[in-house]
């Protein structure tokens, strides 16, 4: 909580001293895009970086560096040197340490509570956050008020210290991993192979983005909403950003309830609904009266749909690429923010204020017409835990390695005539799941000389992929796998055979630490697949 406070109030002190520094509607705008744009850029990495390492060791690197560039931003401001350029500099690099903390923050909720309770501690979160907004911007502009931006900046450091006690203190339960660590840029690869093939996460991530692009406008340009359309000071802009804050803690609040009486789609539709009100309303408003309820509004409509669109892509999302998932959702996020932020800050500067605030409202109708294409899915009851526990590598009659390949796995089932169409049908969900989880050029095969023989088909490049890959099946999967053992003849089940490709004449290299080694007999060989 103390952290979410001085970020606020370093905010309201970046923002409000960009004023002073320029004229131009546009730099202010930028400071809130300097802040999404290394969120957008760097969060895959760090989500790869979440789901590889230390979640908690990740947190404390990133608070310590937010910590350092806070102290040196307060200097810079305390000693009057600071520029627009370089104040976007130093807000940029406060950015990236965001963008390295959000996805092990985000992905430790899930870690901390099960998965029905998710949606709950994800509204929680997303409540603290901004029972902090709506008390941190006034607090911000009152600070800068008395003390300038150089106090808003010195206390955003200090707030620092009490998360990174709290991290220090956080023995979190470690993973016990019976397999090396992917490479991060393996791992990314893997992020986006996993996000690309399910179409559920695929559909939040464009409607994110839309959304942000939209609701960024409201934001960015509150500051000089603040002086120029009300004609007030920094602590105008506090009070502002304030009635946001209180909205959004009512739309937390509220969430619970909406989750239990309309579908994920229509809470999203609410929450856009509410951001259009609100920015239209803001941008036709010179008075103080009517900006602060449709402020309020917006609050609202900004922690509901975004906060559904949180839980959607960890429901969705199965622990071992969840950090990814949400770094790419991120990545959706705060690059439709940052660019709303730069192009509604364009349009203020070269039309005016209540222009550009109002075609961000269209812009939030045309997210809005996008749900009726493009509806976000209730996926809160798949279940996403392993299907496989302690699935260990099956036993092999040649010594492999785990950095031996190609690896090729061909299945061969048994099907009945009558059974094709069906059996074509499940096998099409088949083949996303496992380029999903990693298998690739799956292909699907028909014998010539056995009409009853198909042979599913696909490679990994080494065999330690292949065992990793197995074990990222989800309970959800094998609804799946059922049915295409119960499309097969009776009395002939699936045989696999695990392959390493090999070109005549090469010699074997230098002998690793053998797979075997780890390896526990299998007795139902279609469990590898």
């Amino acid at each position: 909580m103390s952290s979410n406070f001085g970020g606020l109030i370093q905010a309201v002190g970046a923002s409000w001293l960009m004023t002073t520094l320029t004229n131009s509607p546009q730099f202010v705008a930028l400071v809130q895009a300097s802040t999404a744009l290394p969120i957008m850029v760097f969060s895959l990495l760090a989500g790869a970086i979440a789901d590889n390492l230390d979640r908690r060791l990740v947190m404390i690197t990133a608070q310590i560096f937010m910590l350092l560039i806070s102290v040196l931003l307060a200097t810079f401001a305390w000693l009057d040197l600071l520029t627009p350029w370089l104040l976007i500099g130093f807000t940029f690099l406060i950015g990236c340490g965001t963008a390295l903390n959000n996805p092990a923050w985000q992905a430790s909720v899930g870690d901390m509570v099960p998965r029905n309770l998710l949606p709950d501690a994800v509204a929680l979160n997303s409540m603290g956050f901004n029972i902090a907004r709506s008390l941190g911007p006034a607090l911000g502009g009152l600070i800068v008020a008395a003390g300038g931006a150089a106090a808003a900046f010195a206390t955003n450091a200090v707030s620092y210290c009490a998360l990174l006690g709290v991290l220090l203190r956080w023995n979190p339960e470690e993973k016990s991993l019976n397999l090396p660590k992917e490479r991060i840029f393996i791992a990314m690869s893997a992020g986006i192979r996993f996000v690309a093939m399910s179409p559920e996460i695929r559909v939040v991530l464009v409607r994110t983005c839309l959304f942000g692009m939209a609701a960024a406008a409201l934001p960015a340009l509150m500051p000089v909403v603040a002086r120029v359309l009300i004609g007030g000071g920094p602590f105008v802009y506090g009070i502002l950003l304030g009635s946001f804050g209180i909205g959004a803690v009512g739309g937390a609040l509220s969430s619970r309830w909406l989750r239990t009486h309309i579908s994920t789609e229509w809470i999203v539709r609410l929450g856009s609904a509410c951001v259009l009100v609100g920015a239209a309303v803001t941008g036709m408003s010179s008075s103080m009266v009517t900006t602060i309820p449709a402020l309020m509004v917006a609050g609202a409509g900004w922690v509901l749909s975004l906060s559904t669109f949180n839980v959607a892509v960890q429901m969705a999302s199965p622990r071992w690429v969840v950090a990814r998932a949400l770094s790419l959702y991120q990545m959706a996020t705060f690059g439709g923010m940052a660019f709303g932020s730069w192009f509604f800050g364009y349009v203020a500067s070269h039309q005016s204020i209540s222009i550009a605030l109002v075609a961000a409202a269209a812009l939030m109708a045309v997210s809005l017409l996008l749900g009726i294409i493009l509806p976000v899915l209730q996926i809160e009851d798949v279940n996403l835990e392993p299907l496989n526990h302690g699935w260990r590598a099956p036993a092999t009659a040649v010594d492999v390695e785990l950095r031996t390949g190609p690896v090729v796995i061909t299945v061969e089932h048994r099907i009945a005539e009558e059974n094709i169409n069906a059996f074509l049908h499940v096998m099409n969900e088949r083949r996303r799941i496992c380029r999903r989880d990693g298998f690739m050029r799956w292909t699907l095969l028909r014998d010539l000389g056995d009409e009853e023989l198909w042979i599913e088909r696909f490679q990994v490049p080494t065999w330690l992929d292949y065992l990793r890959d197995s074990q990222r099946r989800t309970k959800a999967d094998a609804e799946n796998f059922e049915e295409v053992r119960r499309l097969h003849i009776e009395g002939k089940p699936a045989v696999v055979h695990r392959m390493i490709e090999r070109q005549p004449g090469l010699l074997p290299s230098n002998r690793l630490p053998s797979a075997r080694e780890l390896a526990d007999p299998m007795t139902d060989a279609t469990r590898a697949t």
